[in-house]
């Protein structure tokens, strides 16, 4: 076995919070996703489904598997928790149209009498209007990767258990705002498929390619913490971080690249005048009376 691989393991305990806070979440979208899928069975594609579960799955690589644990030795396991985190897992997480399917996995009592009425009154309404407007989520997610790529900030996430558990749900936070406004709320809203979502993705790589590029070719260690550790691996601190910013590069500009084109072809293939009615209407005129709205979730 390797030694890096052999040193994860040896260190790596089961953290069973965040194991148990997934695996309730994954069974109660599964529960919602089965009972829509009884009532309307085009509505939530399987791909969805596989999409969320692999989006959680991506949240516990990234905080609860060995990963976690070389996350404190090297730069480049550091760098791979926060693109899981914000690039992949909160986007796999909202492809998998969770505000449409979650509120079907709750039971019915307490949807109608707890949850509904909290998402439907007009200060929870007016927050998420303001927190999920693209300037705010575009600010939000950039602050949140620069600012814990600051070297006295990353230091306070390195040295203390509570700020690195703050750094990680930051970044999953800050991604989830970041994905809100590309990618669609509901099958078949077309809201989201606008040129000004493509600006959207261009702007955020401009800041992430300079972070990239001055890890990638900074010819001194700018976390020094990594410094003083001792050198379980093959790799030196230097190359360590070259690699972290390599990867930091590489991985973004192919997330926020692919998104763009697809958008962009979309948006060259769609004529203006045709607009597709967005699904979460349509489930709202065939609800049962005694079901509580999905809607009340937005």
């Amino acid at each position: 076995m390797q030694p890096a691989i052999q040193f994860a393991l040896q260190s790596w305990s089961l953290p069973v919070p965040v194991t148990l806070a997934l695996v309730f979440a994954a069974l109660l979208y599964l529960c919602g996703w089965f009972q829509l899928r009884l009532a309307f069975p085009d509505l939530i594609p399987v791909w969805r489904a596989v999409a969320f579960v692999c989006g959680l799955l991506s949240v516990w690589i990234a905080v609860g598997s060995p990963l976690a644990t070389l996350d404190m030795v090297l730069l480049s396991a550091h760098m791979a928790q926060h693109l899981l985190l914000m690039t992949l897992g909160a986007a796999l997480i909202l492809l998998g149209a969770p505000q449409l399917v979650l509120p079907h996995g709750f039971p019915r009592p307490f949807m109608s009498r707890v949850l509904g009425p909290f998402f439907r009154s007009s200060s929870v309404q007016r927050l998420g209007r303001m927190t999920t407007e693209p300037v705010f989520c575009w600010l939000a997610a950039i602050t949140v990767l620069i600012a814990w790529h600051v070297p006295a900030i990353y230091a306070l996430g390195f040295e203390s258990y509570m700020w690195h558990q703050i750094e990680h749900a930051s970044f999953f936070t800050a991604g989830l705002l970041f994905w809100w406004p590309v990618i669609p709320r509901w099958p078949g809203d077309a809201r989201s498929f606008r040129w000004s979502i493509v600006l959207y993705l261009f702007l955020a790589t401009l800041p992430c390619d300079a972070l990239s590029a001055f890890l990638a070719f900074c010819d001194r260690v700018v976390y020094t913490l990594y410094l003083e550790l001792p050198q379980r691996f093959n790799i030196s601190p230097l190359q360590d971080q070259q690699f972290a910013g390599a990867l930091m590069w590489v991985c973004v500009t192919f997330a926020y690249l692919v998104p763009a084109v697809i958008l962009t072809m979309t948006l060259l293939s769609t004529p203006r005048t045709e607009e597709q009615r967005p699904v979460r209407a349509d489930l709202a005129e065939k609800q049962p009376d005694n079901e509580p709205s999905s809607s009340s979730w937005t």
